[in-house]
């Protein structure tokens, strides 16, 4: 049984997620946006005594603000999608707002581009492409327990944004779609913003999601 833990961040209120096997002591970290003080105490406090990795589905700033000092200090190794290391490595030139920042670039141990299959934390982690919300966007997805840590492709009731640099709306419709396809309904949905969904409510009650509601 996998033991999954939120903590929503920053004041974006992205949403970072601590999974591991029920009771043991080691786990994955997605997406740690901002706090790490707070998220390094999350794992203390849980009795998590080894980080396995620090797995990004992406790299927005709200998404990689605690990257670097949770990776100092857990000694975790960041898998980062192999299109935006660049970004990670350089978040301060990516920001899209002023005012915001500055954050700590990091350069990422591990690129991932979909397709890969990790063996983390005693998880099996399938890598999902799912583009469209940004150019090199991953799922992470734990089949034998169906969980989709979906980033910022799908949220309860609404989708990720495509209007920022690299979003694309038919992209992001086909990602949701494949995902729709590659997954069960019963598939719970850990996103980046809002709360967790599953992959059937989504598809029968999103609002963003017609075409798919109605098989077109």
């Amino acid at each position: 049984m996998i033991d999954v833990r939120m903590f929503t961040v920053g004041p974006l209120q992205e949403n970072c997620f601590v999974a591991r096997r029920k009771d043991a002591t080691t786990a994955v970290m997605i997406d740690p946006g901002e706090e790490a003080e707070r998220l390094l105490g999350a794992l203390q406090a849980l009795g998590i005594d080894t980080l396995a990795a620090i797995l990004l589905t992406h790299t927005h700033f709200d998404h990689i603000g605690a990257v670097a000092a949770v990776a100092r200090a857990t000694g975790a190794p960041v898998y980062c999608p192999e299109h935006e290391r660049e970004i990670l490595a350089n978040v301060n030139d990516y920001v899209p707002f002023p005012g915001v920042g500055p954050f700590d670039g990091y350069e990422a141990d591990a690129t991932v581009g979909g397709g890969e299959t990790l063996e983390l934390a005693g998880l099996t982690i399938d890598v999902v492409f799912t583009p469209g919300h940004s150019p090199g966007h991953v799922t992470y997805a734990i089949r034998d327990e169906q969980a989709l840590f979906s980033g910022d492709v799908l949220f309860q009731g609404s989708v990720g944004r495509t209007d920022l640099p690299g979003g694309d709306w038919p992209t992001l419709l086909a990602s949701i779609e494949s995902l729709m396809a590659a997954f069960s309904p019963e598939s719970t949905v850990y996103p980046g913003h809002m709360g967790i969904t599953t992959l059937g409510r989504e598809r029968a009650g999103n609002p963003f999601l017609r075409e798919l509601a109605h098989g077109s």
